[in-house]
Order: structure tokens, then C-alpha cells, then sequence
């Protein structure tokens, strides 16, 4: 009997050790802890749109052509309470191929924006801001069919905006209104032959007569590679859905500065309209139009005695760019 009852003892404190033991396990598995909420965000999303037509005897006539424009948007956005940091990164690159041209761009950009806000309380939607801007291109830009000069580079130009001010931003984070008052807009002009024709409003080169050659000139002075500007920068966005499964995106930024020209405005104002089949098929109209007085148009003479192509500048212009695509889309974490 007494047997018995130690066997029995045995097992009981065996069976409640086990148990134990997996309870203590449980509890101190790191693969069983909820995971705390993260306070950031994250938006990764790439696209590929591709138009193409061909003929082949076609009596009617016609080019055949192709263009496809590679684009990404990735986000990273923390907030926490009172505070908030909005990060974004754009990049755009679109070839067009027709017969009998060689292989031409269509689009170009590389842009970061980052913006660090605060708020009193977590009712306001007024924010403190301080807000980076970053703009250039991927390649060489060219007057077609003109390939021999480049109109425009790599970092030239490049644009940074830098400012202070105050940002309205409503809870769904579709609608975003900035003005800054002090903003330094710096414009960048990192190649020799841009900056030494004043390109993109940078200072252009000095030159003097060569005395040994009447029709040739010296180099007196290069032309400025930076350009430093102080005014006011007023951006807005907003996107919504005004139809089942279309999106109407709009981005606006307007500056002037203080002492060149002050009430003459860049703008830069960019729509799309998002047209979703599907979550990977997505077609877009798109607008883009850019007014900048710094910027002047380029045209190409010729000089009738040698035949050499030069360029000269024709004076700012209205700069608009419109789109219309069919592609991929590609969302991930």
C-alpha cells in the first residue's frame, strides 16, 4: 500500500513539473509575444507602362513605335503622438523607339521630399513643419533631334528647397496644405558648359575678345555652378476617390523670392488621373506643367558660312508634358 501511494506521489509531482515547466516555456517564448505596434508606415510600390503600335503595309501610312516609362513610389512615414516625419521617393525613367529614330527619353526625375511636423495636441491638424525638398535626373537631356549638345545633365540642374513654416494635414493624410515663409531654394549646375551659358538662371561665363584672333574669345571668368534664392514656398496635395476605383491625385508647388523678381512665380503643377482595373493593372492620365523664369528655351542655329549648330537660349516658356498609360503595378511590404 505504502508502495502504491509513493508511486502515485511520484507521478502527480512529475505530470505538475511537465506542465510547469511547458507553462514557464510558453510564456518566455519570444515567437508567442504579441508584437507592440509599429509607429512607422511603409509604401513600396513599383510600375511599368508600356504603349506600342506597328503597321506593316498599312496603306492608310503610319510609325511604327514603342515607349514604356518605368516609375517607383516608396514612403516611410513615423508618427507618434504629437510628432510626425512624412519621407517619399520618386523615380521616373520612360524611353520612346520609332522607326527610323534612334532611342529617345520621355521622362526623367529623381525626387526626395521629407517633412518633420509637430502639433500641440492630437485634436489640431496644424502642424509646425520643417520640410527637404530634392529634384534632378537620371540621364543627358536633348532638343531632338539635336543628340551632339545636352540641354540638360545629372545635378544639372538639380533643385533643393529647404524651409520652415506651418502644414495642414487632415486625418485620412489625402489632403496636405504647406506654407512656408523663409525658404531657401538653392539650384544646382554641376557641369562646365551648362553653367558657362547661365542655364537654368545661374550666372553665365565672362569672355573677352582674343587679341590674336579677332573671331575667337577668351575665358575671363566661369559661369556659377550655384545659385543661392530666399522667398516663400506654398505646396498643396490632395487625392481622392471621385469614382469607384478612380483616384484624382493632384500636387502643386509655387514659389517666389524675395529679392529676384518678387511675384514672379515657378510653378509646378503635376495631375493624374488612376483608372484601377485591378491591385496589378492600373491605367493613369497624367499632366504636368512646370513655368520656372529661370528656365529659357533652347533653340538651334545654324551658321550659314561654316554650317556649325549652336544653341542659344528663346526665352522661358510654358513647359507642359502629358501622359497616358496602361501598365503594371506592384505593391509589397
Amino acid at each position: 500500500m505504502k508502495l502504491l501511494r509513493s508511486t502515485l506521489l511520484l507521478l502527480l509531482l512529475l505530470y505538475t513539473s511537465n506542465n510547469f515547466a511547458q507553462i514557464i516555456q510558453t510564456t518566455l517564448d519570444p515567437n508567442q509575444l504579441p508584437k507592440l505596434p509599429s509607429n512607422w508606415t511603409k509604401k513600396n510600390q513599383l510600375g511599368f507602362d508600356i504603349s506600342e503600335i506597328a503597321f506593316v503595309n498599312w496603306s492608310a501610312g503610319g510609325t511604327s513605335s514603342i515607349s514604356g516609362l518605368f516609375k517607383g513610389e516608396f514612403g516611410r512615414t513615423y508618427a507618434k503622438g504629437n510628432h510626425k516625419w512624412v519621407n517619399e521617393l520618386i523615380v521616373k525613367y520612360g524611353l520612346n523607339k520609332q522607326d527610323g529614330t534612334e532611342l529617345r527619353k520621355t521622362d526623367d526625375a529623381l525626387l526626395v521630399n521629407s517633412t518633420y511636423g509637430f502639433r500641440k495636441d492630437t485634436i489640431s491638424n496644424w502642424y509646425y513643419s520643417a520640410k527637404f525638398n530634392f529634384n534632378t535626373q537620371f540621364s543627358n537631356g536633348y532638343n531632338y533631334p539635336n543628340r551632339d549638345i545636352a540641354i540638360s545633365k545629372p545635378f544639372a540642374p538639380a533643385y533643393i528647397f529647404l524651409g520652415a513654416g506651418a502644414e495642414n494635414s487632415n486625418k485620412k493624410k489625402n489632403r496636405t496644405f504647406y506654407f512656408s515663409p523663409i525658404t531657401l531654394k538653392t539650384t544646382l549646375v554641376l557641369d562646365d558648359y551648362l553653367a558657362n551659358q547661365g542655364s537654368f538662371g545661374v550666372k553665365k561665363a565672362v569672355y573677352a575678345p582674343d587679341p590674336l584672333d579677332p573671331t575667337a574669345k577668351i575665358l575671363v571668368e566661369e559661369g556659377q555652378k550655384v545659385k543661392a534664392e530666399f522667398g516663400i514656398l506654398l505646396t498643396g496635395y490632395m487625392k481622392s476617390e471621385i469614382y469607384k476605383n478612380i483616384f484624382y491625385e493632384n500636387r502643386l508647388s509655387l514659389y517666389t523670392d524675395y529679392l529676384n523678381k518678387f511675384g514672379n512665380v515657378d510653378v509646378d503643377y503635376d495631375t493624374r488621373l488612376d483608372l484601377v482595373v485591378n491591385a496589378y493593372v492600373k491605367a493613369n492620365i497624367g499632366l504636368h506643367l512646370v513655368y520656372d523664369d529661370d528656365i529659357k528655351t533652347k533653340k538651334d542655329v545654324v551658321d550659314p558660312t561654316t554650317g556649325a549648330t549652336t544653341q542659344v537660349n528663346d526665352g522661358p516658356r510654358a513647359q507642359l508634358r502629358q501622359v497616358l498609360g496602361v501598365g503594371l503595378v506592384y505593391a509589397f511590404q
